[in-house]
């Protein structure tokens, strides 16, 4: 693929704010953004040079994207399968439409991860409520039933714990059939690893990253993950066979569960930048965000370091206005908010990068913070 120089336009399908760290990062190297959004005024809207509104599987909206664009990337996968199929026909779209339809459907993933191979926790595909049972039973309960398509931060899933959720929980998921069931792993942590492949085969992964989740909703990202030399080797390798399995260009996002013997099984992958790669931004020589915008445009990938170790922690509706009234509780953090026009509970405001200090130290100011207590809480009784 032709190199794609500053002074050109990236074409952003999505206006959240994955879109807009991208779109940041993009113009603070020379380059000019178009996005294509359903509604104007969108955290990346605001900010691009060109906002074609249309729906993600609007063809006439693709079109106009890419009449607007240089190059085209996107920044979260809910695009539809026409519009990605008519770019990679039509359109410079170097990441193409395969690990797009791969990441789409939850038990597509799973086969693709596993003809890679590498370790998934065990699943069935579910039609039926007789075939749930039947599967929970094969499985073991605690297990775990979700759709296959749209869920993401703890919904379009139920926890089995015995057979009487069976009913309850085909009645409310039904709809959305085909589902699958998935045995609940004892993980002793949550790794993931992101790493960047460029137009011109130069790939590179960030320091493994350890997550801590609340409610469903990641609510910390720990760096460096506090595992063993040879557990964070064995998690780049994962990701990285992952990678060249898929052919990937851009980014992956690969999401793990580390058991106490050592297992790794991949639980989700993302084809773009993550929620837990936002400490590059802070404390790595890249940031995931200018790291891509270099491997769809060809240019030379930017160094992965980590120059500190530093505590991500997202900031919901809810802790909006108490981490703007808070600002001197975290004097030295990076903060880093959205642009979304409506502060509602569970809903991803912002970030908050603390870099200062030992992990430790970090994780004890973060959690003695009246901020994020009640979620704690919240957690802690699940």
């Amino acid at each position: 693929m032709t190199r794609i120089l500053p002074g050109k336009t990236i074409g952003i399908l999505g206006g959240g704010q994955l879109g807009r760290m991208m779109a940041l990062s993009a113009k603070a190297m020379g380059y000019r953004i178009a996005v294509l959004e359903p509604k104007a005024g969108s955290p990346l809207g605001q900010i691009a040079d060109t906002e074609v509104i249309a729906a993600y599987d609007d063809i006439d909206g693709a079109r106009r994207l890419a009449e607007a664009s240089d190059v085209i990337t996107y920044e979260f996968e809910n695009i539809g399968a026409n519009v990605a199929a008519w770019l990679e026909e039509n359109a410079p779209f170097p990441q193409g439409s395969r690990l797009l339809e791969i990441s789409q459907d939850r038990l597509r993933e799973k086969e693709a991860i596993t003809e890679a191979g590498i370790e998934v926790a065990p699943y069935a595909p579910v039609h039926s409520l007789d075939q749930l049972k039947a599967a929970a039973e094969r499985l073991g309960y605690p297990c775990i039933v979700k759709t296959t398509r749209g869920g993401y931060d703890g919904k379009g899933q139920m926890v089995l714990q015995g057979e009487q959720d069976a009913a309850e929980a085909w009645e409310k998921l039904a709809d959305s059939a085909p589902l699958v069931l998935e045995s609940k792993v004892a993980f002793s942590k949550e790794l993931s690893v992101i790493l960047t492949r460029s137009t011109q085969g130069e790939m590179r992964a960030f320091p493994v990253a350890e997550n801590v989740h609340r409610n469903g909703i990641l609510h910390e990202t720990i760096v460096p993950a506090r595992i063993t030399a040879d557990t964070e080797k064995k998690a780049v390798a994962i990701a990285s066979r992952l990678a060249e399995a898929f052919a990937l260009t851009g980014t992956l996002a690969v999401e793990m569960f580390l058991t106490e013997d050592g297992t790794i099984y991949v639980n989700e992958i993302a084809p773009r930048p993550h929620n837990s790669g936002h400490f590059t931004m802070n404390a790595c020589a890249t940031s995931q965000f200018e790291q891509h915008i270099r491997a769809v445009c060809g240019v030379p990938l930017g160094k992965t370091d980590l120059l500190k170790p530093c505590v991500m922690v997202n900031i919901l509706g809810e802790h909006l206005p108490r981490i703007l009234a808070g600002l001197d509780e975290f004097p030295e953090a990076h903060l880093h908010l959205y642009g979304k026009d409506a502060a509602k509970p569970g809903r991803k405001m912002g970030h908050l990068n603390v870099t200062s200090g030992r992990t430790d130290e970090m994780l004890e100011l973060i959690r003695s913070s009246s901020i994020w207590r009640e979620q704690q809480a919240m957690g802690a009784k699940q």
